[in-house]
């Protein structure tokens, strides 16, 4: 049993500065990441960031790793790191069980725990959707931007939001030929700063269109389109060819949560948020006494917003388990404020509206 003051499950962004944010307070931080490095998806995303000075604006994810790692590494005394580690299960004794590269089984009693694990990719269902040479847009982006590999010569991008419209931006300054970029909306709903990058160099973006089947043998072929009306039917005879050796899949994120839900945390379906989200307080508490969520596992939104929740979740966690600081309001109260500027606009309106479904007053533990 290896003991624990603060658990931090998950080395992104949200879970890098929720360590940075407790050890800053005096906890004793661990952090559990599966992957070999930490960053989470920051260590693909070659884009520059919006937001303000404080979430990084006008630097790229592959740097704000740097930047993170640099911060957290001025509180190396009250940080444990643990990678290649897969946290397997929570349990309602407070017992957490971890996984070192697939070899090691070993258990974790923490005082709390913030479990920052993120979102994985939504897949889309079209005949043969399984032939090699479709990928996710994650995974286009970890074959270029972290091994340097093109995924392929010619792209067929589905989904127009911000992910699918910077991954095309990408794969074109990789030399790859992005043929068309297609969403089943009747709108893009990425940034339009994005979308007129790659309208400029060309590439059309299909809306109200989708994936009728792909074609191919032992890999992918051929893509056939075609048009969908405003309920999101197939409209026959509107079917358009491409002649493409990659299909990037680019639909959407869930939250990773299946651990709150083990853990029996209370959870709600809120499809602005993406998905089950679990119930929080203002301090990022859920329904279990020191078990706290931040990030992408609450709902899919950008990576600025997710390193502020990290900050503040970090922030009240501390508190919880004793180390709160003299300056606890004036820090919560700044990363409300920070939060709040990133959810000003027309996106954030539709966000704060699923957040609004999930805040609980009070300590409500079960």
């Amino acid at each position: 049993m290896k003991q624990a003051e603060l658990l931090i499950i998950g080395g992104g962004p949200a879970g890098l500065c929720a360590a940075i944010s407790a050890a800053s307070c005096g906890a004793n931080v661990l952090v559990a990441e599966r992957n070999k490095n930490l960053g989470g998806q920051l260590v693909k995303q070659t884009h520059m960031f919006f937001g303000s000075e404080k979430q990084y604006a006008s630097t790229r994810g592959i740097d704000i790793t740097g930047i993170l790692l640099n911060e957290l590494n001025k509180y190396k005394e009250n940080v444990e790191i643990m990678t290649d580690t897969t946290i397997v299960g929570m349990f309602e004794d407070g017992v957490v069980t971890a996984l070192h590269k697939e070899d090691n089984y070993f258990k974790i009693k923490p005082d709390a725990v913030v479990v920052a694990t993120g979102a994985f990719e939504k897949a889309l269902a079209f005949p043969n959707n399984d032939l090699p040479g479709i990928y996710g847009a994650g995974a286009v982006q970890t074959l270029m931007n972290v091994y340097g590999v093109k995924p392929g010569n010619k792209v067929l991008m589905v989904g127009a939001g911000n992910i699918g419209l910077i991954v095309s931006y990408q794969l074109m300054q990789a030399g790859v030929e992005v043929a068309a970029i297609l969403d089943a909306a009747p709108r893009i709903g990425g940034y339009l700063v994005h979308a007129s990058k790659i309208r400029r160099m060309g590439v059309p973006i299909l809306t109200s269109h989708t994936v009728k089947s792909a074609i191919g043998k032992k890999f992918l072929e051929k893509a056939i389109v075609c048009r969908v009306d405003d309920k999101f039917n197939q409209i026959e005879g509107t079917e358009i060819e491409f002649d493409v050796d990659v299909m990037c899949i680019s639909v959407g994120l869930t939250p990773l949560n299946e651990l709150l839900s083990m853990r029996g945390c209370q959870m709600k379906y809120v499809p602005q948020l993406s998905g089950m989200v679990p119930l929080r307080n203002e301090n990022y508490e859920t329904t279990i006494e020191n078990v706290f969520a931040a990030g992408d596992t609450t709902g899919v939104e950008e990576a600025s917003a997710a390193m502020v929740e990290g900050y503040l979740a970090g922030l009240c966690a501390a508190a919880k388990i004793g180390h709160m600081t003299d300056d606890f309001e004036e820090r919560k109260n700044d990363y409300i404020k920070q939060l709040e500027s990133l959810r000003s606009g027309p996106v954030g309106k539709h966000i704060l509206s699923g957040i609004e479904q999930i805040v609980i007053k009070g300590e409500q533990y079960v």
